[in-house]
């Protein structure tokens, strides 16, 4: 006897095909005509992770509630389907929100202190947040995807450059 990969479902529906004696029914039943339910991934957002993030572990905490709140009140306002928070460092100290753009790759300040774009250079570290844990973990990766919810970048971006100060070494 020949064996094919099914699922249980798959198996189950050929049975009772075999029994009303129809096979065909079962092989041209997988064309769905109802309403579209899958989503291209890039369109898919990941702001309610964000808000979580930013409500969970970023800005949790009495000492935080101004700043979590302003943050989340603009989040409201912002219509990018997928967001990236700005760490100062692997500390995950959050800095500010940036608007990703996958089709062009482009990442641009939405809120908060930091560079008002951010190319693939200037990238230290890629983050992912689990809502579960409520934390962040290092992602072993390089280039920023629609599954990336955090980042840091090169610590000497962050130094301030001020006017007429002199650098010591």
């Amino acid at each position: 006897m020949e064996s094919f990969p099914l699922s249980r479902a798959s198996s189950r529906n050929m049975e009772r095909d075999w029994e009303n004696g129809s096979i065909a029914s079962s092989i041209t039943s997988n064309e769905y005509t109802g309403p579209k339910l899958f989503k291209e991934p890039s369109s898919k957002s990941n702001k309610p992770i964000i808000i979580n993030a930013i409500a969970h572990c970023c800005l949790a905490g009495k000492v935080n509630e101004v700043q979590k709140n302003v943050v989340l009140e603009e989040l409201e306002k912002c219509e990018s389907n997928h967001l990236i928070i700005l760490f100062r460092d692997g500390g995950c100290q959050f800095r500010a929100i940036y608007a990703y753009s996958p089709d062009t790759e482009e990442i641009v300040k939405f809120s908060g202190t930091g560079p008002r774009t951010i190319n693939r250079k200037m990238i230290d570290k890629l983050y992912k947040y689990s809502s579960d844990r409520k934390q962040f973990t290092v992602i072993p990766a390089k280039t920023v995807s629609v599954s990336v919810d955090a980042l840091t970048i090169h610590n000497h971006l962050w130094q301030v450059k001020r006017p007429g100060s002199a650098r010591r070494k």
